[in-house]
């Protein structure tokens, strides 16, 4: 879970300056706060035995900005700027591994949902020690998932490939719905009855040694999803982006998460059907040994993906 007080964080990085925990607030009546406009990224730095790197910070600010520009918005940060400034921050916090949480925001300078064309904008970033997403069980043995009653929106009223936190609380309400029921996550279809992804993940399935992967459109193709396909050419195996069906997740001999929060993380059971032994398969397993081997820079290959201050 996030971190309630300092304890577990020290610092925080805010519109240039490092403050404490404790002083890093905003107003009650922060616009974002009202109407959801913040933009926000995830990314992790690991402990690798060269020292405390960043997993594929270009990729992930990048697409920061990207959201940022989605909004009309404007922040006087460039990618490289802001990987120094966590790279800081992180050793400030005298952090090893942890998350990254960087968030563009609307204070409460604003009323009403009129904005200015050059609203000001506030930047921050936090960081916190994060273990396994779906917690260690999960990450082992699997997790069980339900397809949420919630669907992704059309693409012509969303903006699919921007992390805005309006956006999220889609997620949140299937996340929830599918938590009171007994699941450990929701996986969401998109409005034409095709799987899209989970509340914060993307999803792959394994049929005969082929993996397949829900097609950009109503998912936001994250960079841990990226991971995975150039992984998965590289160690050799048949994959392809195309619509999937529920049908196609229940006789799946293998379906996994990816993403920042939830790395490489296994599905046994989706809907009361088991899938495939209802363990961890070997094309998961292979693909989540090599992906934890490039966090610590061990895949000569993607020795690009780390980033050292």
């Amino acid at each position: 879970m996030a971190p309630k007080s300092n304890a577990d964080s020290q610092f925080v990085w805010m519109d240039g300056k490092f403050v404490p925990y404790d002083n890093a607030t905003t107003h009650v009546l922060s616009h974002s706060l009202h109407y959801g406009g913040a933009v926000f990224e995830g990314l992790r730095a690991y402990a690798t035995p060269q020292g405390t790197a960043l997993f594929r910070p270009k990729e992930h600010f990048d697409r920061f900005l990207d959201s940022v520009r989605v909004m009309g918005y404007s922040i006087p940060y460039s990618t490289q700027d802001l990987i120094q400034i966590s790279h800081e921050l992180i050793a400030k916090n005298g952090f090893k591994a942890c998350y990254v949480r960087p968030i563009a925001y609307i204070n409460d300078s604003i009323r009403g949902l009129k904005l200015p064309k050059t609203p000001e904008v506030h930047t921050a970033i936090a960081v916190w020690p994060w273990g396994k997403y779906m917690g260690d069980e999960g990450h082992l043995k699997g997790v069980r998932v339900k397809t949420s009653t919630f669907r992704r929106a059309d693409v012509s009223s969303s903006l699919p490939l921007a992390k805005i936190s309006g956006a999220y609380v889609t997620s949140v309400l299937a996340r929830r719905e599918a938590t009171l029921e007994g699941f450990d996550e929701a996986i969401l279809l998109d409005p034409h009855g095709f799987v899209a992804e989970g509340s914060g993940e993307n999803v792959f399935t394994v049929k005969n040694n082929e993996i397949i992967t829900p097609s950009v459109g109503y998912l936001l193709p994250g960079i841990t999803r990226d991971c995975v396909i150039q992984i998965a050419k590289e160690l050799g195996f048949s994959l392809s982006q195309e619509n999937i069906t529920r049908n196609q997740l229940y006789v799946a001999d293998e379906v996994f998460f990816t993403g920042t929060a939830v790395e490489v993380t296994p599905i046994r059971e989706i809907d009361h059907h088991q899938i495939g032994t209802g363990s961890p398969g070997p094309v998961t397993q292979k693909i989540k040994e090599t992906f934890f081997k490039c966090t610590l820079g061990q895949v000569e290959q993607f020795k690009s993906w780390i980033d050292f201050p």
